[in-house]
């Protein structure tokens, strides 16, 4: 009884909050805050409201909640021994001992099909200026080249 009056209440204030807000001329923001507020009420009237009631004072739901989680921990535990027992653990190892040999010389290389030039590993260096001149703009060109610009 007190959670169906705290529900109305809740959205007759927000029914009073959206016609202030229509009001100001904020239709938009004034029919999103009316249909949210339209929520209690429609969870009332549906019965959820009475049923969370009766679940949250229930020890019975409550020792079921408890129940929930334990299985949960209980799966996720023997998820993780399993996987730590499986191939995970073995290919590691096989990795570290392989070394730098199990990865392919060319799988770092990009692959740039066969009708393309390969591009330069480097850019040419900036020819050197004079010494009076392109001293107010050296900061931002390094960082243009920091940025690869």
């Amino acid at each position: 009884m007190i959670a169906e009056t705290v529900c109305s209440a809740v959205s007759a204030a927000g029914l009073g909050i959206a016609v202030v807000t229509a009001y100001r001329k904020r239709y938009l923001a004034a029919v999103r805050l009316a249909a949210y507020s339209l929520v209690p009420v429609a969870l009332v009237m549906t019965g959820i409201v009475g049923w969370l009631a009766g679940t949250a004072l229930s020890p019975t739901a409550w020792a079921g909640f408890g129940l929930l989680g334990a299985a949960w921990l209980l799966l996720a535990g023997t998820r993780a021994v399993e996987r730590r027992r499986a191939g995970a653990g073995s290919a590691r190892k096989a990795a570290r001992k392989a070394g730098p040999e199990a990865v392919a010389p060319e799988a770092s290389a990009p692959s740039l099909g066969q009708g393309r030039p390969a591009r330069p590993a480097s850019r040419p260096a900036a020819a050197p200026r004079p010494a009076g001149q392109g001293d107010d703009f050296s900061d931002i060109e390094a960082i243009l080249k920091k940025h690869g610009i």
